[in-house]
């Protein structure tokens, strides 16, 4: 029997978008594979380091869970290529809907392919206190840095900033497809609207940029005090299997949050006792023994400005702020 003309032409247009308007954006050179972690759930690793023309910004994981409902996405990786990539590694795997993506915080590295999952058919989920962070004078500083080594990846011309259709006030639990997660409000820390996103029946834990595995954190301005007690949501979670905004899965998730966590707590002693003793800072980073840290990834690119920040966090916690 043949489908009226109406229903085909509305197959097509599904078919159009969930391909993310294929060939629409550049190719790309890097090697985008999703990995398995549970029965429904996988992760896209990124590279080490920061952001470049070698790594094209594929520089932080991305997760995805199957469901028989539908696909959840956690986040959208740091190109709308790369974010198309990751699509196809999907459609590799299911041809199951993308019912949400769920934004764990709007940095570039992570919410520039949301784009591509928004012309899929996604609903783009985040935390209420990320609601305008695409339109600060930060947002466009950074878009304008990636700009800079990204391209042609990352233009004026294919970059779309979408914000969420749905901001979240807190914790939420959802069902689909008989699969049960839980979306947990971890910020503000790394930034304030970090979410991190755990499917229960896999025992899979989607961190963000709260956990870095393998390579210096970035903390940037982020309140490390608040930082540590998010760390320490996370552990109460008790994942299985851990995976971090970068660096590889994690099989010993209390382990391998101890890089991530022993950082924050040096900064803040190496940076808090130079703000009480008022040694300047210049003086007190070239003073701090940083060889722990010093041959991890993002060393050159983080550890000064992290350093810097914490310094400045450090005077204000010791007057009361």
């Amino acid at each position: 029997m043949s489908l009226p003309l109406s229903a085909l032409f509305g197959l097509f247009c599904w078919l159009w978008l969930d391909i993310g308007l294929a060939g629409s954006y550049p190719p790309i050179g890097v090697e985008v594979q999703a990995v398995r972690l549970g029965s429904h759930s996988y992760y896209i690793p990124g590279l080490s380091g920061a952001a470049s023309p070698e790594n094209e910004g594929f520089m932080s994981n991305a997760g995805f869970v199957i469901t028989p409902a539908g696909v959840v996405v956690f986040d959208s990786l740091g190109t709308p290529s790369l974010a198309q990539a990751m699509l196809a590694e999907i459609r590799k795997l299911t041809d199951a809907p993308i019912r949400r993506v769920i934004v764990s915080h709007f940095h570039a590295d992570h919410y520039y392919g949301l784009q591509v999952f928004k012309d899929a058919g996604a609903e783009i989920w985040a935390h209420a206190l990320g609601r305008g962070a695409t339109r600060t004078i930060a947002a466009r500083l950074r878009f304008e840095q990636r700009k800079d080594i990204l391209s042609p990846w990352v233009t004026e011309e294919l970059q779309r900033f979408l914000e969420a259709d749905v901001w979240l006030e807190g914790d939420t639990d959802f069902e689909l497809g008989g699969v049960r997660f839980q979306v947990r409000h971890v910020g503000p820390a790394h930034s304030p609207e970090d979410l991190a996103l755990y499917v229960v029946d896999d025992g899979v834990l989607y961190a963000g940029d709260l956990v870095f595995k393998g390579r210096i954190p970035f903390v940037g301005e982020a309140d490390s005090r608040l930082w540590l007690a998010a760390l320490d949501k996370l552990i109460a979670l008790s994942p299985r299997v851990l995976v971090p905004g970068h660096g590889q899965a994690s099989m010993d998730p209390a382990a391998d949050l101890a890089l991530t966590r022993d950082y924050l707590v040096y900064l803040r002693q190496e940076m808090g006792k130079a703000a009480a003793d008022m040694i300047p800072f210049e003086a007190a980073y070239q003073a701090t023994d940083w060889s722990r840290y010093e041959t991890l990834p993002a060393f050159e690119q983080a550890n000064r400005v992290n350093a810097y920040n914490t310094y400045i966090l450090m005077e204000k916690e010791s007057m009361g702020h």
